[in-house]
């Protein structure tokens, strides 16, 4: 990276030409050294003008005192080479006719334009207006770098992203802007020749103190906020040379920008709060179900009426957790979050010590919504969906209840831990192993009487004839009743898996100190 651009405001040698003052002057030498930068003007008619000019300057002289040894010419031209002079004007033919064979002769070797005008022109008419363009050239760089200040500013306040903000700020140089995150992704880009591609971050950006031009002609500014780096604003020189201006308008962007992603952190942290506290509400079973709150349960997003699923995402680190714990809770939080808001869903959460809480949306499974977040020292447990605001709590005490027995890297679902769980005698799983198993048949016509069949087929070992003649019905009597089993029930009773449920539920409603559990807090 390249060091920064002094604050001095200049003109160079061939623009000075341009004013009307000089319009009569004529180049006799060193013309390749146009493009050097006045920074003032300065007439001396001394002896040894050496020691009373400097670098920058422009040197107006009558050539009274100019030296006439051919040695002693070259010996001057060389001296103000060394002092970085821009150019010297010699007014003629007043004491010189012109400047002499020696003198131009090293100028033009030494690459120092050698500037003739008429005797005519006054001293006081070029130093007013090259030293006039100089200073009138910072009063309209201010001038314009306001202007950019304050329809920048004035688009932060109606700007709904920071795209709105660069592409304020590109139609107002003309040049392409990109605006970078602390770690160069872009977030925004202008492009003023369509042709083009965004440019790839320089590494060294995060380095930058203030705005710099970059080796790769690049205005660079760093987007402070809290005193960390956010990003960058960069601006490309393209077909015109950067100056000061665009100094300016990088780092009036960088403001605005910072200003903008405070607002938008601060609205996402109380969006977090509130769809936090919301949840928590939820999950403690402290909703109360009027029609104010229902309305603003639906203005969140919550549908009251359907049926939800909750996870909870632990990370399984040591509690108390240390603060890399927490920092990495709350980035899965966001991310978690960020893929909520992308599938249609909640985009809620709740963050307790290790725990990530959240609700699934409804057709999505746990593992395409997590994919990779789910794994390594981190483990997901989900409770089954259930309908209304209640199921938001008995689906989150489901998967609570399974959270120790999920393994690092895994998706444990409440359905899938029934089995284990009733083995080691939880009663609450038995209850809602029959409830999955035959909840269905509750909301049909008859339904009773196809749980007795079914359960009648699983104690004659699925022999259809003996069951026939346990329930004293004609075998096409008992097909129907199985059909419609299989429909209602959404279960293929030829499946091994299935005969094997069916057994164990025979196996639990024999218990005979079967004891209902109580219902979900």
């Amino acid at each position: 990276m390249g060091p920064p651009r002094e604050e001095v405001h200049q003109v160079r040698v061939d623009q000075a030409l341009g004013l009307a003052s000089l319009s009569a002057a004529r180049v006799v030498a060193g013309s390749r050294g146009l493009g050097r930068p006045i920074r003032w003007v300065n007439v001396v008619d001394i002896p040894d003008p050496l020691p009373w000019v400097g670098a920058g300057q422009l040197l107006l002289t009558t050539g009274i005192t100019w030296p006439q040894a051919a040695a002693q010419q070259r010996q001057l031209v060389s001296g103000l080479v060394q002092r970085e002079l821009s150019g010297v004007i010699l007014a003629v033919p007043k004491y010189l006719p012109h400047f002499p064979t020696p003198t131009l002769h090293q100028a033009e070797v030494e690459g120092l334009p050698l500037i003739e005008v008429p005797w005519a022109v006054p001293f006081a008419e070029i130093t007013q207006s090259v030293n006039g363009g100089i200073l009138a050239e910072p009063y309209a760089v201010i001038e314009e770098s306001a202007a950019i200040h304050q329809q920048l500013t004035q688009a932060a306040l109606t700007a709904s992203s920071l795209q709105d903000l660069v592409d304020v700020l590109g139609g107002l140089i003309d040049r392409d802007v990109t605006l970078n995150d602390k770690d160069g992704r872009i977030l925004a880009y202008w492009d003023s020749s369509p042709s083009l591609t965004p440019p790839p971050p320089p590494s060294s950006w995060a380095a930058t103190a203030r705005s710099q031009l970059t080796a790769d002609d690049r205005v660079v500014c760093p987007i402070w906020l809290s005193g960390e780096l956010a990003g960058t604003v960069s601006i490309d020189e393209g077909s015109h040379e950067l100056s000061e201006l665009h100094l300016r308008a990088a780092e009036h962007a960088a403001v605005v920008a910072a200003l903008h992603m405070a607002t938008q952190r601060q609205l996402a942290s109380l969006e977090a709060r509130m769809g936090a506290t919301f949840l928590d509400t939820l999950l403690e079973g402290k909703f109360d179900g009027t029609a104010h709150n229902l309305e603003r349960a639906r203005l969140v997003g919550f549908a009251p009426e359907e049926p939800h699923q909750v996870g909870i995402l632990s990370t399984l680190s040591p509690l108390p957790p240390t603060r890399d714990a927490v920092m990495r809770r709350d980035l899965i939080s966001d991310q978690i979050r960020h893929r909520l808001a992308t599938a249609g869903g909640l985009p809620v959460i709740s963050a307790r010590l290790s725990q990530v809480i959240f609700i699934l949306p409804s057709g999505l499974s746990p593992q395409a919504l997590l994919g990779d977040l789910a794994a390594g020292d981190s483990a997901l447990a989900v409770g089954r969906p259930h309908p209304g605001p209640e199921g938001v709590r008995r689906s989150y005490q489901e998967a609570l209840s399974i959270l120790d027995q999920a393994l690092p890297g895994s998706v444990c679902l409440y359905q899938e831990m029934l089995v284990p769980r009733i083995l080691s005698g939880d009663i609450q799983a038995r209850h809602d192993f029959l409830e999955q198993l035959f909840g269905g048949a509750q909301l049909t016509r008859g339904g009773d009487l196809l749980v007795q069949t079914v359960v009648a087929l699983a104690r004659e070992g699925f022999h259809r004839r003996r069951t026939a003649a346990r329930l004293g019905v004609h075998p096409n009597t008992l097909k129907y009743r199985l059909d419609r089993v299989s429909e209602v029930l959404r279960i293929d009773l030829q499946d091994p898996g299935v005969q094997f449920r069916l057994q164990l539920a025979v196996t639990l409603l024999s218990l005979p100190h079967k004891v209902d559990p109580e219902p979900c807090p």
